[in-house]
């Protein structure tokens, strides 16, 4: 079989594309699909909502597995192993191990890129692409060039061919995708002022300071100043002291606990409603990420059907990633052949609404046809 890429004479070893050739220190330009501070703002607001990374993981757990059928008996069996040891990256094996990276990364930039390496005309890895190493640049309406950073700016890859780029809810014109955080950053913010404002609150009430106030007997006024200052340090050794101590002084003496009459305000309710915004943007059922939130079982079924769906729209986005990576290793191996991709039941609920609504379609097929029986014994008589 002649070479897919014999034309460009390619060397039998091919390097990482994709990779930084940038210094740790150079600053980065702005291009697509997104500047280096956009990526980091959604990088933190993970960082910091521990909500919004366990959506995104739940998601990546929840997209399920695949098998990869082959109409080519022969090579069936090989390109199933072939998926499930591949190299990925530089810890990791197995094409699921990088459809999940580039899913995530998919969900929280709102473009993925991926690369396939090749050696001696095989593949020979699989490497998720950072979006700080790349450039995405619209040519032309249909057409998208690939470029990594380089010292003195950018250059075209080249072998565009081996380089798969997905955008996420692209606007009209654009290839740019849109991150399923994007409008999250103002709830976030006013989410983490409050936890912000409950920790210095509990920080100010929570451990207690005191105001120790002493009215001098007649005739001590001279001596105030001295035994002011012998009471501080009697009351701090009383408050440090890990024993039981006792505070014993002359005169009037008032101590009272600063702030005790304060109250901090009720962050429930509050925290609900960003938490509500937030979940619902993400689309995961409150349930599924340890909120008790009040919902009957209707509700609780109506939710998992909507994340069924979320979850297949994201199972078409990486199929078209599953068949080029599938398609050209058979046609490396000297097949022609096609994929066809199954994908697993995402959980045992569907199965069973799906079992139920074949039954039900079997029952009224059988009932039409005894209808039609019917008429045509009623005809002929």
């Amino acid at each position: 079989m002649k070479s897919l890429f014999k034309k460009k004479q390619e060397p039998s070893a091919v390097a990482v594309q994709t990779r930084n050739s940038l210094y740790p220190f150079q600053s980065l330009q702005d291009y697509i699909p997104q500047n280096s501070g956009e990526l980091q703002l959604y990088d933190q607001l993970r960082q910091m909502v521990p909500i919004i990374d366990a959506a995104i993981d739940k998601i990546l757990r929840l997209i399920g597995s695949f098998q990869v059928h082959c109409s080519d008996v022969d090579k069936e069996a090989p390109l199933q192993n072939f998926l499930q040891t591949i190299q990925v990256n530089a810890t990791n094996c197995g094409l699921d191990r990088f459809l999940l990276e580039y899913l995530d990364q998919l969900l929280t930039y709102g473009n993925a890129v991926g690369e396939i390496v090749l050696q001696n005309g095989q593949i020979a890895a699989l490497y998720n692409a950072s979006l700080r190493d790349v450039e995405l640049i619209a040519k032309t309406p249909l057409s998208l060039e690939v470029r990594r950073r380089t010292l003195s700016g950018s250059e075209p890859v080249p072998y565009p061919e081996l380089v798969m780029v997905t955008a996420l809810n692209p606007p009209p014109g654009s290839a740019k995708g849109v991150s399923l955080l994007r409008s999250l950053p103002f709830v976030t913010g006013i989410l983490l002022e409050i936890f912000h404002t409950l920790g210095v609150n509990w920080e100010r009430v929570g451990n207690v300071r005191f105001a120790v106030t002493c009215e001098p007997e007649q005739g001590g006024e001279p001596f105030a100043k001295e035994r002011a200052e012998q009471m501080a340090t009697q009351w701090k050794r009383a408050m440090t002291s890990r024993d039981p101590s006792d505070f014993v002084a002359v005169g009037n003496v008032h101590i009272q606990a600063i702030g005790a009459d304060n109250q901090i305000l009720d962050s429930e309710i509050p925290v609900r409603q960003m938490l509500e915004q937030i979940v619902a943007k993400l689309g995961i059922p409150p349930f599924l990420l340890g909120l008790s939130w009040s919902s009957t079982e209707r509700m609780s079924s109506q939710q998992a059907d909507l994340l069924t769906s979320e979850l297949e729209s994201y199972r078409r986005l990486l199929e078209p990633i599953i068949r080029k990576i599938s398609t050209l290793w058979l046609r490396l191996s000297g097949s022609f052949g096609t994929v066809s991709i199954d994908w697993d039941d995402i959980s045992l609920q569907d199965t069973t609404e799906l079992t139920n609504a074949a039954h039900v379609r079997a029952q009224t097929k059988l009932l039409e046809e005894q209808i039609r029986k019917l008429k045509k014994e009623n005809a002929n008589a």
